[in-house]
C-alpha cells in the first residue's frame, strides 16, 4: 500500500540542474498537485484576538505612563523647593527645614538614615528569609510546609501601624538588656557606642520591626525559587553521596541565586518606602550617625519624614519634602535596576551569553571551537541541569 508524503513548496535539495533553490515558508493544501501555486496558511484575526491584543498593549503603556507621570509631578513640584535659596528664604528658616542652607543639606542625612536602616533590616531579615524559605521548600513535611508559607504570607497583611504598636509595646521593652550588654561590652565599635537608650527607641529596634516587615516578600519569592530546581539535580547529587545540605549547596543555591538576590533587592524596596513603623518606633533627627543603641542620636528616613513633617509645613516646605521624595524614588528605581542588571549576569542564561560570545570570538579552524559549539548545542552552558548531565 503506498503512501502520499507531504508535500512542501521549494526544493530541499540540488535539481537536476544542479543549482539549489531557496527554500519557501508557504506549504501547500493537502492534495494539491505539486506543481500548482502555493497558498501560505493565516491564522483569522478574531476579534476577541483584538481586545485581548489592544488590553495587554494598552496594560503594558499604562504603566510606563504612570511611572512618567509620577517622575514629572515629583520634578514639577519639587523645583522651586531645590532652586530656592535656602539660606535667606524666611519660609525654609523655620520648621522641619531650618539650620540648613541648601536643598542637598538637607535631604543628605535623611537618605543616609533610610539606606542605614533598610540595610539593617536587610542584614537582619535577609538571612532569616531564605531560612524559612528554605525550610518550607525542602526540610518540612508537607502539612507543615502549607500552613507555616501561609502564615508567613499572611504578615504582608498586616499593616504597618500594626507593627509599630507592636514594635512599641513588645520589641523595645524586649531588646532593653541586650542594648545594655551591647553598649557595655562591645562599645568600642561604633554600632553600639554612645549612651544606651533608656526607652528602647533606637534604630535598632526599627530595624528589627523592618526585618519583620520584609519577611514575606522573600520569603515566598526564595521559596518559589527553590521549589522550581530541577529535580534531576537534586537526585544526581544525592546520589553520589551527597548530604542533604550538600545537595542544597551544590544544586538548589547556584539554579536559585539570582532569583534570591532579586528577592532580597525587593524587601530592601519594601524597607526602604517603609513610614509609619519606624515614626511611632524611633525618636530620630536629621544627623549622620552610625549608633543603634543611642536615643535621640537616631538618623531620620525620607518617609517617615514626610509621615512627621508634611502636615505642619508651608507651602514651600512641603515642595522640599516633595523633593525628598524625589530623591527616595530615585533610589527605589535604582535598587530595581540593579536587581535586574544581577539577574541578567548571574541567571540561567548567563552562561549560554558568555559562552557564544567566546564562540564568536575564535577562529573558524580552531579545533576547540567545534568542541564550544557542542557545548552550547548539548545544554552544558545552558543551565545547572546542563552542568549537572556534564
Amino acid at each position: 500500500m503506498s503512501e502520499t508524503p507531504a508535500v512542501v513548496s521549494g526544493s530541499q535539495g540540488n535539481d537536476l540542474g544542479g543549482t539549489t533553490k531557496k527554500s519557501s515558508n508557504t506549504v501547500n493544501r493537502p492534495g494539491a498537485p505539486v506543481g500548482g501555486s502555493a497558498r501560505s496558511i493565516r491564522s483569522k484575526s478574531r476579534p476577541a484576538d483584538r481586545i485581548f491584543y489592544g488590553f495587554s498593549t494598552g496594560a503594558a503603556v499604562s504603566i510606563m505612563v504612570i511611572l512618567a507621570g509620577v517622575a514629572l509631578f515629583l520634578i514639577v513640584r519639587a523645583a522651586p523647593a531645590i532652586a530656592a535659596n535656602w539660606a535667606t528664604d524666611p519660609s525654609l528658616s523655620t520648621g522641619a527645614t531650618a539650620g540648613h542652607h541648601t536643598f542637598w543639606g538637607y535631604v543628605a542625612p535623611l537618605i543616609w538614615g533610610t539606606i542605614f536602616v533598610s540595610a539593617i533590616a536587610l542584614v537582619i531579615g535577609g538571612p532569616v528569609a531564605i531560612g524559612i524559605a528554605l525550610f518550607i521548600s525542602h526540610y518540612a513535611p508537607r502539612r507543615l510546609a502549607g500552613a507555616l508559607g501561609y502564615l508567613v504570607d499572611l504578615l504582608a497583611a498586616v499593616p504597618s501601624v500594626v507593627f509599630g504598636l507592636w514594635g512599641i509595646f513588645v520589641i523595645r521593652p524586649f531588646l532593653l538588656p541586650l542594648t545594655n550588654w551591647l553598649n557595655h561590652h562591645l562599645g568600642w565599635i561604633p554600632f553600639f557606642s554612645g549612651t544606651a537608650s533608656a526607652t528602647g527607641s533606637t534604630e535598632l529596634a526599627g530595624g528589627i520591626v523592618l526585618a519583620v516587615m520584609i519577611l514575606p516578600i522573600i520569603t515566598s519569592i526564595s521559596r518559589e525559587i527553590f521549589l522550581q530546581t530541577p529535580r534531576l539535580n537534586e537526585e544526581a547529587a544525592l546520589a553520589m553521596g551527597a548530604t542533604k545540605w550538600e545537595m542544597i549547596r551544590l544544586a538548589v543555591f547556584p539554579y536559585a541565586r539570582s532569583g534570591v538576590v532579586s528577592a532580597t533587592l525587593l524587601g530592601l524596596g519594601r524597607a526602604l518606602g517603609e513610614t509609619m513603623a519606624f515614626a511611632l518606633i524611633v525618636s530620630p533627627s536629621l544627623i549622620f550617625s552610625l549608633k543603634i543603641l543611642t536615643d535621640g542620636q537616631n538618623s531620620q528616613t525620607v518617609a517617615a519624614n514626610i509621615a512627621t513633617s508634611f502636615p505642619e509645613g508651608n507651602a514651600l516646605q512641603r515642595q522640599a519634602l516633595i523633593g525628598t521624595g524625589l530623591m527616595l524614588f530615585v533610589i527605589s528605581i535604582a535598587v530595581n535596576l540593579i536587581a535586574r542588571i544581577i539577574v541578567t549576569r548571574t541567571g540561567p542564561d548567563a552562561k549560554t551569553r558568555k559562552a557564544k560570545a567566546t564562540i564568536a570570538q575564535l577562529p573558524p579552524s580552531d579545533p576547540s571551537s567545534v568542541l564550544a559549539v557542542d557545548d552550547v548545542l548539548s545544554g552544558r552552558h545552558s543551565s545547572p541541569e546542563g552542568t549537572a548531565r556534564a
